[in-house]
């Protein structure tokens, strides 16, 4: 992927090449699914070239329907998905994905993870910590040290595994068939694809 969406800049420590890209395509992720994106975002979005796999394809379905996306027209998208009367046509929550009610165990657990490393809700979100965009947000920081030292693979896989691995698939797949999704239909290919390499990628893994 060629694009600067969302770069994460002064990593403590260097980090190999790989490892930034993945970093930058959770934070990309995360910035799509926190707010409607406004056109600056979506002029990057149309401007991400992937490579030649199913997750390169993906990417360049999202870029082409991000040059045809008005910012208008996604804010409605996005508050139809994720805001509605009441509630969206999804609840992006890993509570709700893994339970079927919001604020149960998996956010208690998030929430004892967090505070070990020193992590606390930022003081104007009011939103649960263990929704989509927050914990993307996170990984992608964890990867890059921008919440302290980068961490190790044996750390990434254990946070990924408890707070992402066996939700996130789920939600991208229905985010891809929402009624109201467009553009995040397609944003939401490029989150499944990268959900499976991830997950893939950590099962594989020695540690």
């Amino acid at each position: 992927m060629t694009a600067d969406a969302v770069t994460e800049q002064n990593s403590p420590e260097a980090i190999a090449p790989e490892d930034q890209m993945r970093a930058d395509l959770y934070g990309y992720l995360a910035v799509m699914l926190s707010r409607p994106p406004q056109a600056e975002l979506l002029a990057q979005t149309a401007a991400l070239q992937g490579a030649d796999s199913e997750l390169g394809q993906a990417i360049n379905a999202l870029a082409k329907l991000a040059d045809h996306s008005k910012p208008a027209a996604v804010e409605r998208e996005f508050n139809k998905l994720f805001v509605g009367l009441g509630r969206g046509e999804l609840l992006p929550y890993a509570s709700y994905y893994l339970t079927g009610f919001l604020n149960e165990k998996p956010l208690a657990q998030l929430r004892r993870d967090m505070a070990a490393q020193g992590l606390t809700r930022a003081p104007n979100v009011y939103e649960p910590e263990d929704n989509i965009a927050s914990l993307l947000e996170m990984m992608g920081a964890m990867i890059t040290g921008r919440i302290g030292n980068p961490a190790d693979l044996a750390q990434q896989k254990q946070f990924f595994n408890r707070h992402i691995g066996p939700w996130a698939g789920h939600f991208f797949s229905d985010l891809e068939g929402a009624k109201a999704s467009v553009l995040f239909a397609a944003l939401a290919a490029v989150g499944r694809q990268f959900m499976e390499i991830e997950a893939e990628g950590f099962r594989l893994s020695a540690v």
